[in-house]
C-alpha cells in the first residue's frame, strides 16, 4: 500500500472521531441548556405567585428579574426569554420527555402552538425529519397536521392522537399522500397562468423546498424521465424514491382541473416503472396526478377500483388560512363525536 494511501485512511478515520466527538459535546450541551432553562422556569413560576402577592404585576416582575439577571450574567435573559422558560416548564413539566435533538429555538417555536395534539405532532417530526428552525415554521404556518388529518377524507379523534404520538407514520402508500399541496415558496401569484413544463422548472430549481412538502423519505431522481414504448418515447414529469416505502414515486403535473384521461396516462406510467425500472425488492410505484383543480366526484369514479396505486391531490400557491383549517377538523371532529354518542 503506498503511504499516501496510509494517509488517507487514517486522516479519514481521525476525522470520523473528531466530528463524532463534536457531535456528542453538541449533545451534551444542548441537554445541559435544556435542562437549565426548565429548571429556570420553574423557579421563576414558583416565586411569580409571592411576587403577586406582593402587589407586583407579572410584567413588572419579569422586567426587574430580567434586567438583574443581565448585570449578574449577561445576555440571554431579556423579558421574552424568560417568559418562554416559564413556559418551557408548565408546558414540559417532566424533564424527561425532552428531546437532546431539538434545541431551544426549536422548543420556542413549538410554544407557540396552543393545541397540544399539533404541538406533539410538529414534536415529532421534527426529531424524525430533522427540521432546520425555518423548515418546522414554514410547516407550522401551511397547518401541515391540519392538512394531513383532513387528507383523506377519514378524519376522527383516533387519527388526531395517532399523530400526535408518533408523528406522520408512513407505512402504505396513502400515508404519503397530501391534499393539498403548498406550493408558496415558488412566489407565484395564485391565478397567474403558467404552463406545465414551466412550473416542472420552479420546481426543480426549488427541489429542496419541494422535498420537505412532499415529506419524509423522499430522494429526487429526475424530471422529465423518458420511457420507451414500441418506439415512442413518454416523460414522466418528476420521479421520486421514497426509502421507507421502498417505491419510485411518479408526479404528473397538470395546471387545470384533473379529468379521467389523466389517470390512464400515469397508470401506464406506472405500468412501464413496475415491470421495467424497480428492482426486486422494490414496492409497487406510487403515481400523483399534481393538479391545480379537481372534482371529488370524477376523482372517485376514475381512481375507484384501480389495481395500481394512483392518487389525484390539488396543489396551491399559497399557504392555506390555518384558522379555517383548525375550523374545518373541529367540525369534522363534531360530527363524528355526535354521531358516536348517537349509536
Amino acid at each position: 500500500m503506498e503511504l499516501s494511501n496510509i494517509y488517507s485512511e487514517i486522516v479519514g478515520q481521525i476525522k470520523n472521531i473528531i466530528e463524532q466527538a463534536r457531535q456528542n459535546v453538541n449533545v451534551t450541551v444542548n441537554h445541559e441548556l435544556l435542562h437549565s432553562y426548565r429548571q429556570i422556569g420553574k423557579l421563576i413560576a414558583e416565586r411569580e405567585q409571592t411576587s403577586n402577592d406582593n402587589g407586583m404585576s407579572e410584567r413588572s416582575y419579569m422586567i426587574a428579574l430580567s434586567k438583574a439577571l443581565t448585570t449578574e450574567i449577561g445576555h440571554g435573559f431579556s423579558r421574552a426569554n424568560l417568559i418562554n422558560m416559564k413556559k418551557f416548564y408548565e408546558n414540559y413539566p417532566d424533564g424527561q420527555t425532552l428531546s437532546d435533538h431539538l434545541s431551544w429555538s426549536h422548543y420556542c417555536e413549538l410554544m407557540t402552538i396552543s393545541d397540544k395534539d399539533a404541538r406533539s405532532f410538529y414534536e415529532k417530526e421534527c426529531v424524525n425529519a430533522h427540521w432546520t428552525i425555518r423548515e418546522l415554521r414554514r410547516q407550522i404556518d401551511s397547518a401541515l397536521f391540519q392538512r394531513l388529518l383532513l387528507s383523506d377524507g377519514a378524519l376522527n379523534k383516533q387519527k388526531v392522537l395517532e399523530l400526535a404520538k408518533t408523528g406522520q407514520n408512513i407505512e402504505k402508500p396513502v400515508d404519503i399522500i397530501k391534499d393539498p399541496y403548498v406550493l408558496e415558496f415558488l412566489g407565484l401569484p395564485d391565478k397567474k397562468p403558467i404552463k406545465e413544463r414551466a412550473l416542472e422548472k420552479r420546481l426543480v430549481a426549488r427541489i429542496e423546498d419541494f422535498l420537505l412538502e412532499l415529506g419524509r423519505g423522499f430522494m429526487f431522481v429526475g424530471s422529465q424521465q423518458r420511457i420507451t414504448i414500441n418506439n415512442k418515447h413518454y416523460h414522466v414529469d418528476m420521479v421520486f424514491y421514497n426509502k421507507i416505502l421502498r417505491a419510485y414515486v411518479l408526479i404528473d403535473l397538470k395546471i387545470g382541473t384533473f379529468n379521467l384521461e389523466n389517470v390512464g396516462q400515469m397508470n401506464g406510467y406506472v405500468n412501464y416503472y413496475k415491470t421495467e425500472v424497480s428492482e426486486p425488492d422494490d414496492n409497487p410505484p406510487i403515481g400523483i396526478i399534481l393538479c391545480a383543480d379537481k372534482d371529488a366526484v370524477v376523482a372517485e369514479y376514475a381512481l375507484g377500483g384501480l389495481e395500481n396505486q394512483i392518487f389525484a391531490s390539488k396543489y396551491t400557491y399559497y399557504i392555506p388560512d390555518k384558522e379555517q383549517l383548525i375550523k374545518q377538523v373541529e367540525s369534522v371532529l363534531e360530527q363524528d363525536r355526535t354521531k358516536s354518542e348517537a349509536e
